[in-house]
């Protein structure tokens, strides 16, 4: 009885610290809120997002990322990467001079691009912005450029509410 209970206690031991391991290096859950990812996610939704891939490999353009700030953490898509010029025109994201294609935005979510004048993304920083872009904060109106180091994972799949499971990407 007495070695049946150690065993126990033992694998118990080591599932908790597994999980603690993973949810502190490796997988975090987070909650969107508001309608700035609308639709790709919606506010209330929770995601499961990957803290080690950036450990591994860079973030790159169409990553939903979560932003780690003081007082919270944001979702967005990365549309400008480090020593890229980015401007919008006509509702219409231009890199390096030359037009991108946002395939994952419907026509009423491109509307919101609006204008923004050219700029340069210096390096190890990101040019962020959410898929509502009528009504998101993002690098072109209150959360400026994103530090690399301030992205802290990649978003992988929703989880919640469970008629949503699904990938993120």
């Amino acid at each position: 009885m007495k070695r049946e209970i150690w065993e126990w206690t033992k694998a118990i031991v080591i599932a908790l610290v597994i999980a603690f391991f993973l949810r502190s290096f490796v997988f975090a859950t987070s909650v969107v809120e508001g309608a700035s990812m609308d639709p790709t996610l919606k506010s209330g939704e929770r995601v499961i997002f990957n803290k080690a891939v950036y450990l591994l490999d860079e973030p790159e353009r169409g990553d939903i990322v979560i932003i780690e700030r003081p007082n919270k953490n944001y979702v967005k898509r990365i549309v400008g990467m480090p020593n890229e010029t980015i401007k919008a025109e006509n509702n219409q994201l231009y890199i390096d001079r030359k037009p991108i294609d946002e395939d994952y935005l419907t026509e009423e979510e491109l509307r919101g691009t609006g204008n923004f004048e050219e700029r340069k993304i210096p390096a190890n920083h990101y040019f962020v912005m959410g898929d509502n872009r009528d009504v998101s904060k993002d690098s072109r109106n209150g959360l400026g450029l994103i530090k690399e180091n301030n992205v802290i994972g990649r978003s992988e799949i929703i989880i919640f509410p469970f008629s949503h499971f699904s990938l993120t990407r």
